[in-house]
């Protein structure tokens, strides 16, 4: 077999055999595959799709790339979560403590940015000597010690997919259904989790901006989950504004310190509840969701949640005075308010335009090896349906570069809409 004839393939939109999919993985992780070949293919596959038979076959080739990990002796479920990405998603550092401090074990492994959407790893990576290059060994250690891990994809964990994830940002083949479902799947089963909640975004600031695709990845990966033996739930839930108001990596990571603390804004601490009620059920521990939304408030109440998010940031050797002091973690230069012009309700609050800006002033990437500005971003300081009083707040730009926060100002003021009659709120989840 030849990549250059697999990837003519599916140019002419043929149907790849199980055996052309596993050579053509196999042969990139050895290296023997050069990059700009795969992009080739990566691209065919954007413009002509998959089968679900040739996703499924992805997804296990990718997770069968590396080490399969197995849990089975230090938890008695292994229960993981995953977001297809969005703008101000920081759900990850409130769920992942407040279902640990229930008694659910849950460890994670995360990704960077991947275009307009922030990645988990950048924003963790703003308390300084946290390490997210945990080997399989520690993360087993920490999960059984402490029932709490984050950290980055293992090298030994689906090392295809964590080579396609990097060249996907930068060579404009992100959105893809077969890519997106292949990629999370074959991470979760490779990392050993018997039940995966799935958080799928839909809306203008996701990659599905309509409910119908969104639906088609979400049994996607119900499928491929059931087909490799795992339990698969998934939630839908918006992503046209951004979730919260901080949109950028130090800025997000305050916000869900004061979420933790039982504060923070009213949809972000909504999602968080939601999204932990329904893995403490997959994890077995509560009979049902109103039970565990409040065993979720009641940890988050105590100060059990945020105990266990320092005790996830220790063990990761962070320096916690950066969670108990989060004025320490990284701050712009320049801070600007920009107020409204009219009175009107909010019609939209675009969150693509609000992702874009923020990579453009250096908290995301545009190639993959760039390096990431943790202090810069935005505060959204409305919702759509809010009403607006002329001079009230409704954005402020964290900046590092006084031409960047320029270019910001204008761009992020496009991603408001304007309406003189009432809007109805955007709900937090779709059926």
């Amino acid at each position: 077999m030849r990549a250059v004839d697999i990837i003519i393939k599916k140019r002419e939109k043929g149907e790849l055999t199980g055996e052309e999919i596993k050579f053509f993985v196999d042969s990139f992780t050895r290296g023997e595959t050069p990059d700009y070949q795969v992009a080739a293919w990566a691209m065919a596959v954007l413009l002509n799709g998959m089968t679900p038979r040739e996703t499924t076959d992805l997804t296990l080739a990718m997770a069968h790339s590396g080490e399969i990990l197995d849990l089975s002796n230090v938890v008695d479920i292994a229960v993981d979560k995953h977001s297809t990405g969005g703008v101000g998603d920081k759900t990850t550092f409130v769920v992942l403590p407040v279902v640990s401090a229930c008694g659910l074990p849950v460890g994670k492994m995360s990704g960077r940015g991947l275009g307009f959407s922030g990645g988990t790893l950048d924003k963790i990576e703003s308390i300084p000597g946290y390490r997210v290059d945990l080997t399989t060994d520690e993360f087993k250690h920490q999960l059984k010690e402490f029932g709490i891990v984050l950290t980055g994809q293992s090298l030994d964990l689906a090392p295809a997919d964590g080579k396609l994830y990097a060249l996907r940002d930068v060579t404009g083949t992100v959105d893809s259904i077969s890519l997106i479902a292949s990629s999370i799947m074959s991470k979760k089963i490779a990392a050993g989790a018997q039940a995966i909640l799935l958080d799928v975004k839909v809306g203008l600031g996701a990659f599905m901006e309509d409910l119908t695709k969104a639906r088609a990845l979400s049994k996607l990966m119900v499928d491929i989950g059931n087909q490799a033996g795992r339990q698969v739930v998934t939630l839908l839930s918006d992503m046209n504004q951004p979730l919260g108001a901080a949109v950028g990596n130090s800025l997000e990571l305050i916000e869900a310190i004061e979420s933790l603390h039982g504060d923070g804004p009213v949809d972000f601490r909504e999602h968080c509840l939601n999204v932990s009620a329904q893995m403490l059920m997959l994890g077995k521990r509560v009979p049902n969701l109103e039970y565990g939304r409040r065993m979720a408030e009641t940890v988050i109440a105590s100060g059990m949640a945020f105990e266990k998010f320092r005790t996830l940031v220790g063990a990761q050797s962070g320096d916690v005075s950066f969670v108990d002091k989060p004025q320490k973690l990284p701050r712009a230069k320049f801070t600007e308010t920009v107020k409204a012009k009219r009175n009107g309700y909010l019609s939209r609050v675009h969150a693509r335009i609000i992702g874009e800006a923020a990579v453009a002033l250096g908290a995301g990437r545009a190639r993959k090896n760039d390096p990431v500005d943790h202090a810069v971003g935005f505060v959204v300081h409305r919702k759509v349906g809010d009403y607006v009083e002329q001079d009230q707040p409704i954005f402020t730009i964290y900046a590092n570069d006084e031409t960047k926060l320029a270019v910001a100002r204008l761009e992020v003021s496009t991603a408001f809409g304007w309406s003189d009659q009432p809007v109805p709120p955007l709900p937090l989840f779709y059926t």
